[in-house]
């Protein structure tokens, strides 16, 4: 099984063990720090929170540039954190990662995390291991929904905050106004006194600039570390007492096995040592550490001992599982288990039963789809499976591009499942049924947002404000999670894809009714066979089309969406017979429209109830989840 590149991995994708570089090897700090010499060690743990693409990965390529500077490190590539495939396709962060730098004897450990709403439990999991954080703001967006979200888990656990007011070089950046609107932000999620004294960078992460005074601009990023060494506390070292340690994420080496990785909360553990794993019902099993590990630049260092206060990596504990705890074999103590937020939506996954299954996979049974779920829950906190029946499983998740991400990975991986549409976990509060709401929020040009408004109103949506921003307009939404299924694509076409929209999960709320999303039908094949382009010619005006001519298609498969409310039956695979007859213009080439191109997200998002998405490693297809059209009515 090959490693997942979860939090702490080796980001520059080279296994523990690797020698650094000389520059690197050279560091005083990194001598120190693999012969275990801790005891005076001082360290920072921070993590870099925000909303998506508001910088945090371009921020972190700044500081690890900045420390080439100091005298150690390596290459540093763009968006080097992302070294998920995934990730690097669509510029997004999935999974939280960790590297560390120094400045003036100090190691920092810097946390790097998603912005996305769904993947929130990896920013849940990481934060209890860090004392402050750096919470980056657009300087033209202003706070955005996921702002909120991490904010309120920041302010939460007590961490010191330092806002990073980012890409002040945009022509319509608001400086001061989105420093108010951050103020009152924390102040509204409760904030403590001393968390609304919160020091203010001014960043171009992408420049590499981050400076206190917008009068005083700098060249580079030494104001950023200063503050941080200034205002963000040291985390308790509690050498002389027993260890202990909360497993926050798990690795995988080919030559380790598995490796627990999180922050010592105290004491000190040496390679060879034994230790107890407590895990979540309160047994123990004795183990062994093969190898400990900390970490310097992109790089995971082989160490003789860790030490409280750093974040670290140990191999040789086989059964641990996210949340449990490593303890002293003498005076074993468990920590509180993490906590995530429950997940709001769910989907059913299946091997696929398709009259194409197994011809492009290698992973096709339901043994291997219930082995590769249980594999993912493991490091996949705010992922639940439940077995509904042998072949059938409920997967929830955050959102749609939570589990759209998973059926991705699966996909590369050689796996063939078919998952039903998104279905949103209802909950009954005080004998009333509850939906899950989302804090929506648009952004999009003045001519276009009575139009949106009027789209969002008929979905049960209640706008909560309304602020004009020059030419544009910025409204925002309480609407049901389920109504926003497959709203994206219809959005941007509406806005001309000039919209911006961003939303995260808001609570519960009473059911708002019965919600109509999709108006169109679906055309479905009913011949088995390869589509002609003479058929799909003359069922052109019909609706539009999601294969070509020369696809093979089956009796069920969907081949294209319907003009009208209702399925329609077509026949793709009848050719034009051909006659002795001729005439002007009869054999004239046959003008298709270019087929609509379907993404994981934009066939998760248009399947109704009745059908599903069949993923093989090279295909996505649509199909009904009763093939027989006969069977059908």
């Amino acid at each position: 099984m090959p490693g997942p590149s979860h939090i702490l991995t080796n980001v520059s994708g080279q296994r523990s063990g690797h020698a650094p570089s000389s520059a690197l090897a050279s560091s005083p700090l990194l001598v120190r720090l693999r012969a275990g010499e801790r005891m005076n060690m001082e360290y920072r743990n921070i993590a870099i929170i925000a909303h998506v693409d508001h910088g945090k990965t371009t921020l972190v390529d700044g500081l690890l540039k900045q420390t080439l500077k100091l005298g150690h490190g390596e290459e540093i590539a763009e968006r080097a954190m992302d070294s998920n495939d995934l990730e690097k396709e669509r510029g997004i962060t999935i999974l939280a990662k960790n590297t560390a730098v120094e400045y003036k004897g100090i190691k920092i450990n810097i946390v790097d995390t998603p912005g996305h709403a769904d993947f929130g439990g990896e920013v849940e999991r990481v934060l209890g291991m860090v004392d402050g954080a750096l919470v980056l703001v657009d300087a033209a967006e202003g706070p955005m929904p996921q702002t909120r979200f991490v904010l309120r888990k920041a302010i939460e656990l007590g961490l010191k905050i330092v806002v990073v007011i980012n890409k002040i070089d945009r022509q319509d950046a608001r400086i001061e106004e989105v420093v108010n609107l951050t103020f009152d932000l924390m102040a509204e999620l409760g904030a403590s006194d001393d968390q609304l004294d919160f020091p203010i960078l001014y960043a171009v992460a992408r420049e590499g600039k981050a400076y206190k005074d917008l009068e005083s601009p700098q060249e580079d990023m030494h104001e950023l570390f200063e503050m941080v060494l200034e205002y963000i506390p040291s985390p308790p070292v509690k050498v002389d007492e027993p260890f202990q340690m909360v497993v926050t994420n798990l690795d995988y080496s080919e030559y380790l096995g598995r490796i627990v990785l999180g922050r010592i909360q105290r004491g000190t553990v040496k390679k060879g040592e034994f230790v107890q794993l407590i895990h979540k019902d309160g047994t123990m099993t004795k183990s062994r550490i093969v190898q400990p590990f900390t970490h310097m630049g992109l790089r995971r260092i082989e160490a003789d001992s860790v030490s409280a206060g750093d974040i670290v990596a140990l191999a040789g504990i086989e059964d641990a599982q996210i949340g449990e705890t490593v303890a002293d074999l003498a005076d074993p103590e468990a920590l509180p288990i993490i906590t995530v937020d429950e997940p709001t939506v769910s989907m059913t996954f299946q091997p696929n039963t398709s009259p194409f299954a197994g011809k492009e996979g290698k992973y096709v049974t339901s043994r291997h789809l219930n082995d590769r779920l249980k594999r993912e829950v493991m490091t996949n906190v705010s992922l639940k499976v439940e077995e509904l029946r042998p072949d059938e499983f409920k997967v929830s998740g955050r959102g749609e591009l939570h589990l759209s991400i998973l059926l991705e990975t699966m996909r590369r991986e050689g796996y063939e499942v078919q998952v039903g549409s998104p279905q949103v976990i209802i909950r009954e509060i005080d004998g009333e049924k509850h939906e899950p709401v989302e804090h929506l929020v648009i952004d999009v040009p003045e001519h276009h947002s009575s139009a949106v408004i009027g789209i969002l109103s008929s979905r049960k949506g209640q706008m909560v404000n309304m602020e004009p921003q020059g030419k544009r307009t910025r409204v925002e939404f309480k609407i049901p999670s389920r109504a926003l299924f497959g709203f994206r694509t219809h959005f941007l076409s509406m806005t001309q894809g000039e919209g911006i929209m961003s939303h995260i999960f808001d609570g519960y709320a009473p059911w708002a009714g019965e919600l109509k999303t999709r108006q169109n039908g679906s055309l479905v094949s009913m011949e088995d066979g390869t589509a002609f382009a003479y058929s799909i010619w003359k069922l052109q005006d019909r609706g539009n089309f999601f294969i070509d001519a020369g696809a093979d298609v089956y009796v069920g498969m969907i081949v294209g969406e319907n003009a009208r409310e209702q399925d329609m039956n077509v026949n793709v695979c009848k050719n034009k017979k051909l006659t002795n007859v001729r005439s002007s213009g009869a054999d004239d080439a046959l003008t298709l429209i270019p087929p609509k191109r379907m993404s994981l997200e934009d066939a998760l998002e248009y399947i109704s109830d009745d059908e599903l998405v069949e993923l093989t490693p090279q295909s996505i297809r649509l199909r009904k989840k009763v093939l027989n059209p006969s069977m059908r009515k």
